[in-house]
């Protein structure tokens, strides 16, 4: 027999999520035998499939939850039990071979198999026996199909649990079973077990491995996760709804968000959960969220293990291969090595294909001494010319240094290779990994997010390339030679969610932080003393303001941290260009306190104003190597 730990190794594992609530948003309507549509409407059930797959999924459950005898009779089909099961192994089965042409990728296909819907004896009237030859007959059709293994869910009664499971050992004995229990709001199962009983006596009755799913939410599941840790050796599954569902304009609505989902993901698996996934109201977005949650955890575990991004040597005998140092990489690179205080100024992409006024900025501050341009990538989900062709165009017409913004939002995990590969082979050094804000945010509200990774999993991804591999251990000939930044942002609400999302970007692989910008210098010191444990350069961001309007956006709208007395400065100002210098004079003043806390500063351009950001930054420059005959317009 074929284990789980054979299959999976012990690693985190991410299943899909739920088929019903996806089906429901489709059209097609709770009357209908969601099963049946694996004969009816396959094209429908393989599209769902692959969706999960496409976000991350790596089990696929068989649309079969419902498919036995019992729930098929009450829409006349309870002589179709083979046909349907069958049918749902075939459609799961087809998508993942799909995966693995389309992407080299594996899945396996898990047989689901549901609750009966009935009572058994002796609260109800079927009995015990009737039960486990209604579950044989389903499980024996998923097995003939050729399902990787079973996943017995959304069991209500430890009875009904045993007869599934009894069943299944009986039909279908080299097929590992997974069998999870339902809870209820107080956090017991439907027929009033513990669930550390519930996980004793399913590891006694012989299931590979046990679990929670469907129940009133993460919150739950997380808890009966954790008392079944105490008691199985067993690997754990955790699946939950996306919270309770709620009335709104006469449909059932699960408000649990892809984020909150990812956030359970990661409990889970601390917890001791080696499966999760997603039960009612999951989606693929959904499902999204929690890869980039469980990849981040990946790599932070490999950072903590000390396990080098190292894998199997091809067959002709390639293997890593080890970047330059630090200071041979890049200037930022050297300016960082030795010790030198680092000046960047930020210069964002044109929204069209004009950057002649970037290009001349860029000329300019290159001329006042600035060590290089730093290019965001699509900045508040905005649509402009893309900061890979605006750093190579940049630094073939002035000769200046540039570092990219990189972002997860918009690229899967192949697309960012192709990047990264591209931009190095064309001279790009420098990489800042970012997870990039979401669509919402920006133009284009309803355009659709990647995030397969986030920043963590972007560094470990670069660092790997660093090293001559690709994700998949694969040789790419000769190292990136990146030099390696990350953000940080001292003035975020949930300051210790950030002082761990940077402690795994350090550990990952990151050389250098960037900060977003700063106008509370308190926050950038204490910012400063939490990560001493595990510091890295930080380079302060620092930008001029240039209007009371310009503080109060930074203040309410991007939720800066900004101190009264400089609302109140800007306030005073007179005039516009009043307001501009006033606005220097702030960040001048900011950039004397914070520069013997920190090993640079990058400037960025108010709208444009480059002449602004090297007035900032003029007491820590070079003498200009040139004089400008005429200045961009400030």
């Amino acid at each position: 027999m074929r284990t789980l730990k054979d299959i999976f190794s012990g690693r985190p594992v991410l299943c899909d999520g739920a088929m019903g609530t996806v089906l429901y948003a489709r059209g097609v309507f709770i009357n209908r035998c969601y099963d049946e549509l694996n004969l009816s409407d396959p094209a429908l059930i393989l599209a769902i499939h692959e969706e999960y797959l496409q976000s991350g999924a790596e089990i696929l459950e068989t649309n079969t939850f419902g498919a036995n005898r019992v729930r098929l009779g009450r829409h006349g089909l309870a002589s179709r039990v083979a046909e349907i099961n069958q049918a749902g192994v075939r459609l799961a089965k087809q998508a993942a071979e799909h995966l693995k042409d389309k992407q080299a990728g594996d899945a396996w296909v898990a047989g689901s198999i549901g609750p009966l819907g009935v009572r058994l004896e002796p609260l109800g009237k079927l009995g015990l026996e009737e039960a486990r030859e209604a579950f044989a007959e389903q499980i024996s059709a998923l097995a003939e199909a050729g399902a990787d293994l079973l996943i017995i869910e959304t069991m209500p009664a430890l009875n009904e649990a045993h007869e599934a499971l009894a069943a299944a050992k009986a039909v279908a004995p080299n097929l590992p079973v997974m069998v999870m229990v339902t809870v209820d709001e107080d956090g017991n199962c439907l027929d009033g077990s513990k669930p550390d009983h519930a996980a004793k006596l399913l590891t006694e009755w012989g299931a590979d491995a046990v679990g929670c799913n469907c129940s009133t939410g993460p919150a739950n599941v997380l808890t009966a996760i954790e008392a079944m840790r105490a008691v199985t050796s067993l690997p754990l599954a955790a699946m939950p709804n996306a919270g309770m569902p709620r009335a709104v304009e006469g449909r059932n609505i699960y408000l649990c968000s892809p984020e909150y989902m990812a956030s359970f993901a990661r409990k889970a698996l601390k917890a001791g959960a080696q499966f999760v996934g997603g039960c009612c109201g999951t989606t693929p977005n959904h499902i999204r969220a929690m890869k980039s949650a469980i990849r981040a955890i990946d790599a932070q575990a490999r950072a903590e293990t000390g396990v080098e991004v190292k894998s199997k040597a091809p067959e002709g005998g390639n293997s890593e291969v080890p970047p330059m140092p630090l200071a041979e990489r890049s200037r930022i690179g050297a300016l960082i090595a030795n010790g030198t205080f680092v000046t960047l100024v930020e210069i964002v992409s044109p929204r069209g294909i004009d950057c002649s006024k970037e290009i001349e900025g860029a000329r300019l501050l290159a001329s006042r001494g600035v060590h290089a341009i730093n290019v965001p990538d699509s900045p508040r989900a905005s649509a402009r010319m893309s900061a890979q062709s605006l750093c190579i165009q940049i630094q073939q017409h002035t000769g200046i240094e540039t570092l990219l913004h990189y972002t997860c939002r918009d690229r899967n995990v192949l697309s960012i290779q192709s990047d990264l590969l591209g931009a190095s082979s064309i001279g790009l050094k420098n990489v800042l990994c970012l997870t990039g804000d979401p669509p919402k945010l920006g133009n284009y509200p309803d355009a659709t997010a990647v995030f397969d990774v986030d920043a963590i999993g972007l560094v470990n991804i670069v660092r790997r390339l660093n090293y001559g591999l690709d994700i998949g251990g694969n040789s790419i000939g000769a190292s990136t030679n990146f030099t390696i930044g990350v953000a940080a942002n001292p003035g975020v609400p949930d300051i210790e969610q950030e002082l761990r999302r940077f402690a795994w970007k350090v550990e990952a692989g990151a050389e250098y932080a960037i900060t977003q910008p700063v106008f509370d210098l308190q926050l950038l010191e204490s910012f400063l003393k939490r990560i001493e444990e595990f510091r890295i350069p930080v380079i302060a961001g620092i930008w001029p303001l240039t209007s009371l309007r310009n503080a109060e956006f930074m203040k309410n709208d991007l939720r800066v941290s900004m101190p009264e007395a400089i609302m109140a400065r800007m306030a005073k100002a007179e005039s516009p260009e009043a307001a501009r210098a006033e606005g220097v004079r702030i960040a001048q003043e900011m950039l004397e306190e914070a520069r013997p806390m920190v090993q640079g500063v990058q400037v960025s351009a108010p709208f444009g104003r480059y002449a602004l950001a090297a007035d900032v930054i003029a007491s820590v420059l070079p003498k200009p190597v040139a004089q400008m005959e005429s200045v961009v317009s400030s």
